[in-house]
């Protein structure tokens, strides 16, 4: 009798192109191709990417489980929309896993990594001077995964991961507000400082102040402006709009 099991090696193969495809989704999310809100349609995606529906369909099915994608009924896959609690929980959530991050590496780093670190951040400013958001955002989000990296903690790094990852879906905005690079960068230095002292308290104040930071100025981002009289510029209001859940 001939087995239904599937081959190993289509199974593997299968396996790793859900993964690769799943990849591609995620990078298009970080750069700013997938707008929020937009239909993911499982058709179009393999024909682009060269693949069959399968591994697409197990791509959609694993971003959905990881809170990326949302099903409707009858309509499809859409690129979530956080509402505004949401997003408060998320940055919340970071900004503890990043103090955290903050105390275990700042005893145990050492010169090399400092340095490592200092080279990310200066091609991470050269980014933002050159090619706007679009060269800063990617670079960011490396530099503060190598920080969580380095504290040596596994299941630290999963979770801010899992964290990071949906918060793709609301921070790219932030960058684009004026000053926020600024800002940024100096939080950036911050945090350098602190760690170049070994000292956790302040290690993680940095890495938790940063978090607090980037939540205002996300805040500022999805903030009608406001029109004053003619000739002015205008202004953001103080408090984020309410946004309906999904």
């Amino acid at each position: 009798m001939t087995s239904s099991l599937p081959n190993p090696l289509e199974l593997l193969r299968s396996v790793t192109l859900s993964g690769l495809v799943q990849d591609e989704i995620l990078r298009r999310i970080k750069a700013g191709e997938i707008e929020v809100g937009a239909r993911l349609n499982e058709l179009e995606l393999s024909q682009h990417l060269q693949v069959s529906r399968a591994p697409v369909r197990e791509a959609l099915r694993a971003l959905q489980e990881a809170g990326l994608v949302r099903l409707e009924k009858n309509r499809g896959m859409f690129l979530r929309e956080l509402t505004d609690a949401e997003i408060a929980e998320h940055y919340a959530v970071r900004a503890t896993l990043d103090e955290m991050a903050g105390r275990l590496l700042a005893p145990k780093i050492d010169d090399a990594q400092i340095l490592e670190l200092k080279r990310m951040l200066a091609a991470l400013e050269n980014a933002s001077i050159r090619d706007g958001v679009n060269g800063y955002f990617p670079l960011n989000i490396a530099f503060h995964d190598r920080l969580v990296e380095m504290a040596g903690n596994a299941t630290l790094l999963d979770l801010y991961r899992q964290v990071v990852n949906r918060m793709h879906l609301v921070r790219r905005r932030s960058f684009a507000t004026i000053g926020s690079s600024a800002a940024s960068h100096e939080e950036h230095r911050q945090i350098l400082e602190a760690l170049e002292t070994r000292d956790p308290d302040a290690a993680g104040a940095a890495m938790r102040g940063h978090v607090d930071g980037g939540y205002a100025r996300n805040i500022i981002a999805r903030t009608p402006e406001t029109e004053g009289p003619p000739g002015t510029v205008p202004l953001r209001r103080t408090t984020a709009r309410k946004r309906q859940t999904p």
